[in-house]
């Protein structure tokens, strides 16, 4: 796999690799989420994204896999962030604490 044949190798596992983290990150905020959101529905989401796996996995036509490229960034660059702020971080939140606390504590600004 040297040469031009395995650097599409590693764009198609690349674009499979990103499909699957947005099914994945997709599928764990919940529905309600969307709505708040004023995104599409988790439902239409998780059909779009497991088109795009299904697409990745199966049918090796590189304008299908960049329409599910597309889908994965609309869902990364847009959809994911809103998300985050609706639900207060979606699948990883902060354990506490302000903005201003350092490692060993809040900081006061040298008072």
């Amino acid at each position: 796999m040297a040469g031009f044949a395995g650097l599409m190798w590693l764009l198609y596992l690349a674009m499979l690799i990103l499909a699957v983290v947005a099914l994945v990150m997709a599928a764990v905020f919940r529905d309600d989420a969307y709505r708040a959101a004023d995104k599409q529905n988790k439902g239409f989401w998780l059909i779009i994204l497991g088109i795009a796996v299904a697409v990745n996995l199966l049918v090796p036509m590189l304008f299908l896999q960049l329409a599910g490229l597309v889908a994965t960034i609309v869902f990364f660059v847009d959809v994911r962030p809103a998300l985050r702020q609706v639900s207060g971080g979606g699948w990883r939140r902060r354990r506490g604490g302000s903005s201003s606390d350092g490692p060993y504590g809040p900081y006061n600004g040298g008072r």
